[in-house]
């Protein structure tokens, strides 16, 4: 039997959030969730206008897409400051902890000056709220995105880099004009929102680009690339597109994550270290660096200078490894895109034989696509649940689908995560030493494993030995509304 000791840090010791901060919190996870948008600009630019358009205090940098969109913005982020600029990132979901939203120089903002910024806002939101603008009050999301703004314009940062919480034209961060308008692959996902189709939600994040912007395109499925360059037409902006102005080149397994050879804006640059796996992760590198030559005019970046910003990236939950003997990855795929994308890479750059996997996904997900997709490489699967998500699918539900789909004998039950970790680590394990277990199908889950294995921010452990499922701590108080 495995066991694991939780460390301190995670069972309620100094250092703790403040009760304070909790409910303030709380007070801001109890509005309406970023699952469910409310499609106007009007309550977000009331905000700001009130707040003196902080979205306007430095150039803005914004990326859309289906999967990518966080990873995108920590690399591109991670470029600015190699440079020596100040930069303000805010990104969604969070994994564990809600400051990890709004990041100032690639750090989160710290508990204290979260509830700063919320008592310096929250006047001007109650203003917002008693208008009932679309006949609601401001959303969760369009709070946060207030609060992302209003920090970095009090920072002051140099370029702030935002990803789109969902879509791209009715989205929060819309509010500001971007100068760089970043979309990432654009595939299904939220299609009860966005469309049905590629072209309808192509059509949803094309937004974003406005007379003045530079687009810089990911590559795209025929159907998006004819919606997106259709709008660089219409609205008169330069196009950046991968494939033809830049491009992955060549890319080579390396010992904690690959070389790439990308074809940058001042020609072929090979050798470049990227602490990321998967061919995806490469795109998105290729990506970012097309996006910040953008920012800079179409000048091209020196050889070094990517070096050292690729060097720095940290991507947590990114087909990350947060525990030893059994390997534990944990990856926040939860879509066939993202989930097909993380197998690939893990059978590319993980030996791990048999596989189990440790699954809880939303009710609203392409679950039957997921769990295809899954079978192919895992040996087996612990379904478990999300703790208090109401779009959490339930384990019986969730383990029906999987049985359909892996066959019954190569299916477990677990009704919360510490037991289902426990339980794959265990058979993980017993198929010997390179046994592992892949947490994967939600954002939400792969933070509650996070703090179960006592992993915080970007750094792992420093003692990840020992699990036991009697000492598991409850999920954090800020896990936030409407997480995939």
């Amino acid at each position: 039997m495995s066991t694991m000791r939780i460390p301190e840090s995670i069972t309620g010791s100094a250092g703790a959030p403040s009760g304070a901060h909790r409910r303030i919190v709380e007070q801001i996870c109890s509005r309406w969730p970023e699952n469910r948008p409310g499609p106007s600009l009007e309550r977000i630019s009331a905000l700001c206008e009130l707040l003196g358009s902080p979205q306007h205090a430095a150039p803005v940098i914004q990326i859309t897409g289906t999967n990518g969109k966080g990873s995108t913005a920590i690399i591109i982020d991670s470029l600015l400051r190699a440079m020596g600029l100040r930069t303000g990132r805010f990104t969604s979901p969070h994994l564990q902890d809600i400051s990890e939203r709004i990041c100032i120089d690639g750090r989160p903002i710290s508990s204290a000056r979260f509830d700063d910024i919320w008592h310096q806002i929250e006047p001007m939101v109650a203003m917002v709220d008693e208008q009932q603008l679309g006949g609601i009050a401001m959303t969760f999301f369009e709070v946060m995105t207030g609060m992302a703004f209003a920090a970095f314009a009090d920072a002051p940062v140099d370029v702030m880099v935002m990803e789109v919480g969902m879509g791209g034209r009715w989205d929060a961060t819309n509010v500001a004009d971007a100068s760089v308008a970043v979309v990432g692959p654009v595939g299904l996902d939220h299609m009860e929102y966005l469309g049905d189709t590629i072209a309808q939600i192509a059509a949803e994040k094309a937004g974003i680009i406005k007379a003045g912007s530079i687009a810089v395109l990911a590559d795209q499925e025929p159907q998006a690339a004819m919606v997106l360059q259709e709008r660089c037409l219409e609205v008169g902006v330069p196009m950046v597109r991968e494939g033809v102005d830049f491009g992955l080149l060549d890319r080579q397994l390396a010992v904690g994550g690959q070389l790439v050879q990308i074809q940058t804006a001042s020609g072929p640059i090979a050798d470049l270290h990227l602490p990321l796996y998967g061919a995806h992760m490469a795109h998105n590198a290729a990506v970012s660096v097309a996006a910040v030559e953008a920012f800079l005019g179409g000048k091209g970046l020196e050889p070094k200078l990517i070096e050292t910003g690729f060097a720095q990236v940290k991507a947590p939950a990114r087909l990350e490894t947060v525990h030893r003997e059994p390997t534990v990855v944990l990856d926040t795929c939860h879509n066939p895109q993202g989930a097909q994308a993380t197998m690939a890479a893990l059978s590319e750059a993980f030996d791990i034989n048999p596989l189990v996997g440790v699954v809880a996904m939303m009710s609203d997900k392409q679950v039957d696509a997921v769990l295809g997709i899954f079978e192919e490489s895992m040996d087996s699967i612990v379904v478990t649940k999300v703790s208090d998500s109401p779009r959490a699918m339930p384990v019986d539900e969730l383990a029906e689908i999987a049985e359909d789909i892996f066959g019954s004998a190569r299916v477990h039950r677990a009704q919360d995560v510490a037991t289902a970790l426990d339980a794959a680590m265990n058979l993980a394990q017993a198929g010997g030493e390179r046994g592992g277990v892949l947490v994967a199908g939600s954002v939400w889950l792969a933070g509650q494993a996070r703090e179960l294995l006592g992993v915080t921010g970007d750094q792992r452990s420093a003692d990840p030995l020992q699990f036991s499922v009697a000492d598991a701590p409850e999920p954090p108080a800020d896990a936030g509304p409407g997480r995939n």
